[in-house]
Parts: C-alpha cells; structure tokens; sequence
C-alpha cells in the first residue's frame, strides 16, 4: 500500500475522548487518534503513560469511564459487536496469555478448534512459518526462551489471519537478534494489515512505523507521521519535549 493511500484510506482504529478514571487517579484523559487501513502505527510513551489502559480498551478488556472506542466499525464494549471484533481482530498482550504446559502445537491446535478454523491445518502451518517456531513445536512452552515466547504468543494472534494487529510491547525484553526478526515479521505483516504497537523505544518508531501516536501521563501530546515527530531537532530531543522532560544533548 503507498503512502498516499494509508493517509486517505478508511478509518480502522479510532479513539474518541478515551478517559479511564481510578477512584481520583486519571490513567487516561480524553485520548484522540485514528489509525487509517494499511498503517504501522507505533503507539509511543514512557513506562506509565497510558499505553496498555488504551489498548485494552480498544480491545474490549477494560471499558473506558468515558469516550468511545472503534475498531472496524465495531464497538469492543458491545457483547455482540465485540464478539464479531473477535474475529478480525489479533491481540498480543505484553505477557501473552501462555499455557505453559501444553507445546506450541497444543496450544495452536486448541485454538483452532475453538475458534472453529475450517482448515486448522493450513493456519497453524502459516503462523508456524511466519513466527519462525518449527522447530520448537513440540517442546513445552514453559522451556522456551522468551523470545520464542513472544513468537508462540503473536502466532496465536495471527491464527485466523485477522485484518488488524494490536501488539503491547512486542519486542520487550528480547535480545537484539529477536528483536530484529519481530520487527522484520512486523513490517511484512503491515503490507496487508493495519498494526497498532505500543513502544517506549523511539528506535521501534524509526524501525517500523508509518505514524506515531504519543501519549504522556494519560494525555495526547503527539499525532502524525514519523518524520513529524523528529522534525529538525532529532527524535531523542523531541522525545523529551514532547514528554516534558529537560531535553539532553545528542552526541
């Protein structure tokens, strides 16, 4: 998709004035953005800004104290509209949701079936080559590295081949290497997918994405594209700006 069509395409993801209220604690406060069809969007912030309370609401894991959240049209807080959500949309959490005793192969399986995949085969033979896990199919999940880990864990999102990819963290905690294969997966998936992955790593922005959204103690400080976001002034001075933080000299 050119970049022409990702900034006039259909809106996929939408969030109008998400607020998310703890007793007096705001995690969230009147958050705006869209994502367009055929987007990388890197959802950008500090540890504690916010991301992961906006991304479970998007998904329908938590309902907003206000605001309203749209993917593909659908509402996630509506039982019957959220169910239909289900089945276009892949979620990988920052710890995704394991069975540590089965295999990959268990786990794919029982996915499969409970999603009633017609072909379940074919599926798991896709995702198992797009994550790179062939070879530790068989292996108990709780043996793996983390970084196998995280390629079970976006297997199992990418199973019934959904339209949109919503991804918390996706490389935390992986080494280099790991890092770069998720990245490469990431942008191979973006040529048909809308992708939304929240970072605090501005170097996953320049990596991957074709728009940053920026939020900061629960607010919008930044929407546009990547080379908005840095400007003249290079990403890691605009980071701490945009973050309110006292800019440091770049060497």
């Amino acid at each position: 998709m050119t970049q022409t069509e990702r900034e006039t395409g259909p809106v996929t993801i939408k969030a109008d004035k998400i607020s998310k209220v703890y007793g007096e604690f705001a995690a969230l406060h009147e958050v705006s953005f869209e994502v367009r069809r055929g987007t990388v969007a890197a959802f950008l912030g500090v540890n504690g800004a916010g991301k992961s309370t906006t991304m479970r609401i998007l998904t329908g894991y938590l309902a907003p104290t206000s605001g309203a959240a749209r993917i593909l049209d659908l509402d996630p807080t509506r039982h019957d509209q959220r169910i239909e959500l289900a089945r276009k949309l892949g979620y990988l959490p920052e710890s995704g949701p394991l069975y540590r005793d089965m295999t990959p192969a268990e786990s794919l399986q029982f996915f499969v079936e409970l999603r009633k995949l017609a072909g379940g085969k074919q599926h798991i033979d896709r995702v198992t080559e797009q994550c790179a896990i062939g070879q530790v199919m068989h292996k108990p999940i709780h043996k793996l590295s983390k970084g196998y880990r995280q390629r079970v864990g976006m297997a199992q999102a990418l199973l019934h081949d959904p339209e949109v990819l919503i991804l918390d963290e996706p490389t935390s905690g992986l080494d280099p290497l790991q890092i770069r294969e998720v990245r490469t997966l990431i942008r191979e998936l973006g040529k048909t997918k809308t992708i939304l992955l929240s970072t605090h790593i501005l170097q996953e922005v320049d990596a991957i994405a074709d728009r940053v959204v920026m939020v900061h103690d629960g607010r919008l400080v930044f929407t546009g594209t990547r080379e908005e976001l840095v400007k003249d002034e290079g990403a890691e001075k605009r980071f701490y700006e945009l973050t309110g933080q006292r800019a440091k000299e770049v060497a």
